[in-house]
């Protein structure tokens, strides 16, 4: 009588746990974006200011970066490293969660994840003029093209709201909050190769300390809020802020920067979504669509980001 054959254990590979935690990523970050509108509420319905929800959710994750650091050892920064730390911090520690949530007061998060999208991109337009890369004019076309789609909906969204075709000051707050965030990624890209993925979050979090803890303590709200509102600020500080950088990067590390990173065009769908049953929103087919051709955009743009070829030196 034969033996049955011992299969041998399967394990998943490198690839394919990369692309999980990478998506793993996107979601957490794309729910920041209700999660920010639930902490600080509407213009009719205020709960936490944006200024608090700004300074608390940094000074959160600032606590579980020092607690990380010293758990692991971490060497201080170098002083060349300071400086690209400085700019994360100001885009992605202040600059970013603080115009998202003063604009999140006046547009619903369905609205926002459209003009978001553009995140990507502006980051691989910003990395190429810091970093002084040639980038392919297809890249430049789409990057435009984008933005276009993006006025184009900000006005639109004016007109059926009565204030006629202007651009709402939220909208501009948005294209801000996208800039701060595009800088700040692009600081803590220049450091990641020397410190470490996971260190330069923890780094800028903990050198934001000595300026969110403060401003924590003089913004903190002096009427009763909503136990929704104190939840959500949980999650942009433990998960936003902190660890679904951990997530995405270690995908991106494991899977492969250009596949993983892929994922992320799924974000702004993602929190148009998750805007359904946490904010009461409803799907809108226009939001949908101009999400859609946005994304698509960045799909081309992204794919053409590569530094164009030098011209051939003259002989």
């Amino acid at each position: 009588m034969s033996q049955p054959i011992a299969l041998p254990a399967t394990r998943l590979s490198d690839t394919t746990l990369g692309l999980w935690l990478g998506l793993l990523g996107v979601v957490v970050f794309a729910l920041t974006l209700p999660m920010t509108r639930l902490a600080t509420g509407t213009a009719e319905a205020p709960q936490l200011s944006p200024w608090f929800v700004t300074w608390a959710r940094a000074a959160l994750a600032g606590g579980l970066s020092a607690a990380y650091l010293l758990v692991t050892r971490s060497r201080l920064p170098m002083p060349a490293e300071r400086g690209p730390l400085l700019l994360s911090l100001a885009g992605n520690a202040i600059g970013y969660p603080l115009l998202l949530g003063w604009a999140l007061r006046h547009v619903t998060a369905s609205h926002a994840a459209v003009i978001t999208a553009l995140l990507p991109l502006a980051t691989a337009a910003i990395a190429a003029w810091l970093l002084h890369q040639r980038a392919r004019l297809g890249f430049w076309l789409f990057a435009g093209l984008g933005s276009a789609l993006v006025v184009v909906y900000s006005l639109l969204r004016a007109a059926q709201s009565g204030n006629g075709f202007a651009l709402e000051w939220a909208d501009a707050l948005l294209v801000g909050a996208v800039l701060a965030a595009s800088l700040g990624y692009v600081g803590g890209a220049q450091v990641t190769p020397t410190l470490g993925a996971e260190r330069v979050i923890s780094w800028v979090c903990v050198m934001a300390l000595p300026v969110t803890v403060p401003g924590a303590l003089l913004t903190w709200p002096d009427r009763p809020i909503a136990l929704s509102a104190w939840l959500a600020l949980g999650y942009v500080g433990v998960f936003s802020m902190w660890a679904g950088f951990f997530a995405w990067f270690r995908g991106l590390a494991l899977g492969g920067a250009l596949r993983v990173s892929q994922t992320q065009l799924l974000q702004p769908f993602v929190s148009i979504l998750a805007a359904v049953p946490l904010l009461g929103e409803s799907l809108d087919l226009i939001t949908l669509g101009f999400a859609l051709a946005v994304v698509a955009t960045v799909f081309m743009g992204r794919r053409l980001a590569a530094p164009a070829p030098l011209p051939p030196a003259k002989p």
